[in-house]
């Protein structure tokens, strides 16, 4: 008989209370997730993260006493193993690189259906990066029509064409599996070439490497 795993421990945060509530109770009655607590600002967070050690917390950005990015690099600094998820309602391209630097694994959008949301947790939980499709297509087409020289840096980078692509697709949240659907190879041929991304770019992880590719338009590089 396979044991069922432990529910994915959720903490959500927002200052107005009745969305703050709602997202709590119906997120709760999802299959494979719990909500352990709510906090209405980002110091409430820091202090209920801190207390709880939740696997992942959705974090609104502005509120007031300390904003949902500040709190995000302050928790993300003191508990590494914490994941945070930013749930709001901005899709500014500031909000979102600045949420990402900060140390956020996804950026979702609150009209997002209650059933992704819980997918998106848990997909964060297991350690893939969750971006809405939205805030992906706008980061790689503002990055489009700004028509942003690649720096000298990302010039010389050693990547093949192929690492590139992949590259490319990472930066739009594709996980390993649908990179290589939509490559036509095997889930291990892109687990090899996302391993040897990091490598060469010396990154961490896969967000680094979204982030590496966002901030100097590599992103636009396979359509010159």
């Amino acid at each position: 008989m396979t044991n069922k795993p432990p529910d994915v421990q959720v903490l959500v945060v927002d200052d107005q209370q009745l969305i703050r509530e709602g997202i709590a109770s119906m997120l709760d009655v999802q299959e494979g997730v719990s909500v352990v607590g709510t906090a209405k600002n980002g110091q409430d967070a820091a202090e209920q993260a801190a207390s709880f050690k939740p696997d992942i917390i959705l974090m609104d950005i502005h509120m007031p006493v300390m904003d949902g990015i500040s709190a995000t690099e302050s928790i993300r600094r003191q508990l590494p193993d914490v994941q945070v998820v930013m749930l709001t309602t901005f899709d500014d391209e500031s909000y979102i690189i600045r949420s990402l630097q900060a140390g956020a694994c996804g950026y979702l959008l609150k009209d997002i259906p209650v059933r992704d949301l819980a997918q998106a947790v848990k997909l964060a939980h297991a350690g893939v990066y969750q971006l809405a499709p939205e805030i992906a297509g706008k980061l790689v087409g503002n990055l489009h029509s700004a028509g942003k020289p690649i720096n000298n840096k990302s010039a010389d980078i050693d990547l093949t064409e192929r690492e590139f692509e992949v590259l490319n697709l990472v930066a739009t949240g594709l996980t390993n599996r649908e990179i290589a659907e939509q490559l036509f190879v095997s889930e291990g041929t892109v687990k090899n070439h996302v391993s040897n991304i990091l490598n060469r770019l010396g990154l961490r992880d896969r967000m680094q490497a979204a982030l590496f590719a966002i901030e100097n338009n590599l992103v636009s590089r396979l359509d010159k």
